[in-house]
């Protein structure tokens, strides 16, 4: 799963920005410090590569599903989704984690209890 704009409101944000959770689980949100255009750029040749993997995968086509996964992870990493992190302060990823088991727990928990959390 991708965050590449906004954030969906049925999805929390961590406090720092950096994830957001989907069944219990972390994704890590886009740079929010992107140039306004390059994130643009970036999403649009996400979602082009995205179509490409269904096209292919449509057709049976295993190279071009292949050549099409690569540049949704080039396209993500240009995003900051994927490695390396986005932020500066040293602070580990936990991208796709079950925040259960990250420093995010106890805040995840008191979503849930407030019936805040995600689906």
């Amino acid at each position: 799963m991708s965050q590449t704009s906004k954030t969906p409101s049925a999805y929390p944000t961590t406090p720092d920005g950096r994830y957001f959770v989907v069944k219990g689980r972390l994704w890590r949100l886009s740079n929010p410090g992107l140039d306004p255009h390059v994130r643009e750029s970036l999403v649009k040749a996400l979602m082009d590569a995205r179509r490409e993997v269904g096209a292919a995968g449509r057709h049976d086509d295993e190279e071009g599903k292949a050549l099409a996964r690569s540049r949704v992870d080039e396209a993500k990493r240009g995003l900051g989704e994927r490695v390396p992190v986005w932020w500066s302060d040293g602070a580990p990823d936990f991208n796709r984690r079950l925040v259960k088991n990250t420093p995010y727990a106890q805040w995840f928990e008191a979503l849930s209890q407030t019936g805040e959390a995600s689906p």
